[in-house]
C-alpha cells in the first residue's frame, strides 16, 4: 500500500488540497498500478516561521521589503533641514 507525505509551506485551500490527493493517488494507479483505496496521503502544512532555507526563515525571505526614507519620501511640508 503506497503512502505519500507531502509537505507545504504555509498553507492551502481544502480545495487545493483535494486537487493534490486526487492528482498524486491517479498517478500512482496510472504509474505503478496501485489501487486507488489502497493509497494514502498525508498533507503537512508547516508554518513559514518553522521553516527555514538559505539560511534564514521562510517568513522573514518573504516579507515585504522597505526602502529607507529618501530625500523624496520625507514629508513635503516640512522645513528643510539646516
Amino acid at each position: 500500500m503506497p503512502f505519500v507525505s507531502i509537505r507545504i509551506s504555509g498553507s492551502a485551500t481544502k480545495d487545493q488540497k483535494a486537487g493534490i490527493v486526487a492528482d498524486v493517488t491517479q498517478s500512482l494507479v496510472q504509474r505503478l498500478g496501485k489501487n486507488p483505496a489502497a493509497v494514502q496521503i498525508v498533507i503537512e502544512e508547516v508554518s513559514t516561521e518553522n521553516y527555514g532555507a538559505g539560511g534564514q526563515l521562510l517568513v522573514d525571505r518573504d516579507a515585504p521589503k522597505t526602502a529607507p526614507n529618501t530625500p523624496a519620501q520625507e514629508d513635503a511640508h516640512a522645513e528643510p533641514s539646516r
